[in-house]
Parts: structure tokens; C-alpha cells; sequence
């Protein structure tokens, strides 16, 4: 069964902001899960058709069926690698409305665990055609409310950020649930990242990425 994901996210900057959505999170009720340091790749995919065929045989049982549903069903795909504290995943979303898949609030997911390290997984891609876009590292803190997911992140160059994210099996209702998350996040104090001042954002990181990854510089693009 297909995984949607609708996910908004907010730019906090500040350690300070940071903080008192932590403590409002804790006041409502959230539940601290974890917290782990990530390194993600993320990959150019320019033929669909060769990745399906390259990479199929590095799959099985119910991530073989996901990864070729979420291939069929999907555009505009983000393709990354992703290293938590030594776990490793390839991580797939597509668009289902007309955000990007990097980016977007509504998107279609997989994720899948894999037995290799980080290199051995980004030589597969590179192998099966794909491209590196950019590499990014951050720490994460994540919580949860009732059924919705918070994230609350220290990314290299955007500083800190929110994502409030909910995963259902209907993609019919993802509208719906964006305008749950809207609600929540103003409850809260914060309100969304604006998707084309988050796409100029995600351009600067791109061109530049070499300058943050893996340090504590940020930059403030409007």
C-alpha cells in the first residue's frame, strides 16, 4: 500500500524560536521520540526507466512492490541517500500535485533500509544514471502529537526549521489534512515556509552546497 506524506514546513532561524516551539510541543502534549545526526544525499534522476531496471534487483518482497508503485505512480521524483546515526535508507518522494518532490506539501513516499554504508549505496545510483545534486547534514529532534509527526531540525546553512508532517494511505485526503496541519502550526506560533521562497532557498543550497555541508553556516535568502 502507497504511503502519502503531507508535510509543511516552517523556518524557525533562531535557537530561541527553537526552543519555545519545543516547550509548546511538550505543553500540548508531544511526546519526544528521538534524536539522531543525518547526512542526506539527495540525486538528479534523468531516466526513470533505467533506474527501475538497474536497481530492482537491489530490492525485495515489499520494498520491490513499493519502489516500482511509487516509479508507475509518481513524477517529478526526489531521489536521496540518507545516513542516521549509521542506518542507511534510500529515501524516494514524488509529486501527486503540482509542488516539487523535493519540496512539495503533498507527496508520495518510499523508504527503504539498506544493508550497505552510505557510499556503497550512492555508487549504486550512481551506477544505475543518477547524478549528485547536493549534500546536506543536519540534527534532528523529533516528536510526536498524537498522530502527527514533528521535526525539529539544525540544518547546515537553513538553520533551524519545523516540519509538521502527517502520513495516510488516501491521497484524496491530503487537503484536508494540510488545513489540520495550517491549524496546528498557528496554535503553535509559527506559520509556513512559503514554497517559492523555500524553493529559492533549496537553489542557493544546491549551487553552494560544499560551503555548508557538514559546518554551522546559514544563509537568509527572502
Amino acid at each position: 500500500m502507497s504511503q502519502y506524506e503531507i508535510e509543511i514546513k516552517s523556518l524557525l532561524g533562531s535557537f530561541e524560536r527553537a526552543r519555545k516551539l519545543k516547550e509548546k510541543i511538550k505543553e500540548k502534549g508531544g511526546e519526544f521520540v528521538r534524536s539522531n545526526n543525518q547526512l542526506n544525499h539527495y540525486f538528479i534522476l534523468n531516466d526513470v526507466n533505467k533506474f527501475k531496471e538497474k536497481f530492482n534487483s537491489h530490492l525485495f518482497g515489499e520494498d520491490k512492490v513499493k519502489f516500482n508503485n511509487i516509479i508507475e505512480e509518481g513524477s517529478n521524483f526526489s531521489v536521496r541517500t540518507r545516513d542516521t546515526d549509521g542506518k542507511v535508507l534510500l529515501v524516494i518522494k514524488a509529486s501527486i500535485d503540482n509542488d516539487t518532490s523535493a519540496n512539495g506539501v503533498s507527496r508520495i513516499e518510499f523508504e527503504s533500509e539498506m544493508k550497505i554504508t552510505l557510499n556503497e549505496l550512492d555508487k549504486l545510483l550512481l551506477d544505475a544514471g543518477l547524478e549528485y545534486q547536493a549534500k546536506w547534514s543536519r540534527e534532528r529532534e523529533e516528536y510526536k502529537l498524537d498522530d502527527i509527526n514533528v521535526c525539529l531540525d539544525k540544518n547546515a546553512g537553513y538553520g533551524y526549521l519545523a516540519e509538521f508532517e502527517k502520513v495516510v494511505p488516501d491521497k484524496f485526503v491530503t487537503e484536508s489534512v494540510k488545513e489540520e496541519l495550517l491549524k496546528i502550526m498557528k496554535s503553535f506560533g509559527v506559520e509556513e515556509l512559503p514554497q517559492d521562497r523555500l524553493e529559492r532557498m533549496f537553489a542557493h543550497y544546491n549551487s553552494n552546497w560544499r560551503d555548508y555541508y557538514g559546518t554551522e553556516k546559514i544563509f537568509n535568502i527572502d
